[in-house]
């Protein structure tokens, strides 16, 4: 690593805080600023939020409030599904629940709405924590808002399974995806890979880090940016996956924030601030620098030596849905070869094998998965949390 080209991008930006020199992104609430626990997890950055409806294709409808960001998007289901009882929609708005990106949900219920024109689909859109508060202050009220859910986090659609709140199904084509993607119980499927990675600036950094291990080199002392865990879901599950790993565990994370990570409130503001050079090392979902990389940015990716997690972005159905088929074709469109293509478009690793992968990127069988039990994640992922803020302060 060049010390010289990065000692100039590590100035201290924000505010330092006071248990740990730990600094928080502009704008990120620091856990000593957060709100009682819902759902057991911490949730930051509750807002206002809009929302879209859609019928045949993608049209702004109205604005609303709400716990969560909202965005609306048309339903999805598998190619041809449009052949099947055309009244998809007969219990009212197929209601979405999601941590996709809005761009990215946007192409999904375009795509879907075009072989499901009979499907009305209200989508809100928001980080999984925030998600989850939604659905327990639903839960307190009597009802949950949504059909689906679609979210970055294995752990919650455990918990909700044990819960009872999800529904049993069987996805359309289910021989042709990865077997590590389909729960055996049947209560939720993963829809594309999102390894978290290391990603560097290239015009700072002359040699990158390889490993976690050696983001605790102190050279790399304030020259790091992550993701919150109280926001992210993914990164709640990296916390815990590197917490319950032998070779990395506690004393590896307490070296990591001992060089003074930037925490950012989720994923897309890590990748920008290592494409702009602001931080010049970030751990982040790999599939944010390959699109930034295609755009142009100066940054790069290391699949990690030691171990790499990932999340398969699960999505299920709540069994209390009164849209019980139309929800099962939004699933079905999710890892049908047309929308693992599109998966593919969109820089994600699929969960087929028959529809590529993004350029440049490796098959799954060429990477050093961390692939932990579900359930095993389930039962530390919240404690895995609660110790990252303990450490941060």
């Amino acid at each position: 690593m060049g010390l010289a080209a990065l000692a100039p991008l590590v100035q201290p930006r924000t505010a330092r805080c006071t248990r740990r020199n730990v600094r928080f992104a502009p704008g990120a609430l620091t856990p000593s600023a957060l709100p009682e626990k819902a759902c057991d997890q911490s949730v930051r950055g509750v807002s206002g939020l809009r929302r879209r409806t859609v019928k045949s294709r993608t049209r702004i409808a109205a604005a609303a409030a709400g716990l969560v960001a909202v965005a609306g998007l048309a339903g999805c289901s598998e190619p041809g599904a449009a052949d099947a009882d055309a009244d998809g929609a007969a219990g009212g708005p197929l209601t979405v629940y999601t941590s996709e990106p809005q761009a990215k949900i946007d192409e999904l219920v375009a795509a879907f709405t075009a072989a499901n024109p009979d499907i009305e689909v209200e989508v809100f859109r928001a980080g999984t924590g925030d998600l989850t508060a939604r659905i327990e202050a639903e839960r307190t009220t009597g009802a949950i808002g949504a059909d689906v859910l679609l979210a970055a986090d294995a752990p919650t659609f455990e918990r909700y399974k044990s819960d009872g709140l999800l529904a049993q199904f069987t996805p359309a084509d289910v021989d042709a995806l990865d077997p590590s993607v389909v729960d055996p119980d049947g209560y939720y499927v993963g829809t594309r890979i999102i390894p978290t990675v290391i990603a560097y600036n290239t015009n700072a950094v002359d040699a990158p880090p390889t490993s976690w291990q050696d983001l605790t080199d102190p050279a790399y002392r304030g020259a790091i940016t992550m993701p919150n865990p109280d926001v992210s879901g993914a990164a709640a599950y990296n916390t815990a996956v590197w917490l319950e790993t032998p070779e990395l565990g506690e004393q590896w994370l307490e070296s990591l924030v001992a060089n003074e990570p930037v925490v950012a409130e989720s994923n897309g503001p890590v990748g920008q601030a290592v494409a702009a050079g602001t931080q010049p090392i970030g751990i982040v979902v790999d599939y944010l620098v390959r699109e930034l990389a295609a755009k142009g940015s100066p940054i790069a990716l290391s699949y990690p030596t030691d171990g790499v997690p990932y999340v398969a972005q699960p999505a299920g159905i709540f069994a209390d849905s009164d849209n019980q088929d139309a929800a099962q074709r939004f699933v079905d469109f999710l890892v049908s070869a047309r929308g693992q293509s599109l998966a593919v478009e969109q820089q994600y690793l699929p969960v087929r094998d028959d529809v590529g992968t993004p350029e440049g990127a490796p098959a799954l069988a060429d990477l050093p998965l961390l692939d932990p039990d579900p359930k095993e994640i389930t039962a530390v992922q919240q404690e895995a949390v609660r110790k990252f803020d303990d450490l941060v302060g």
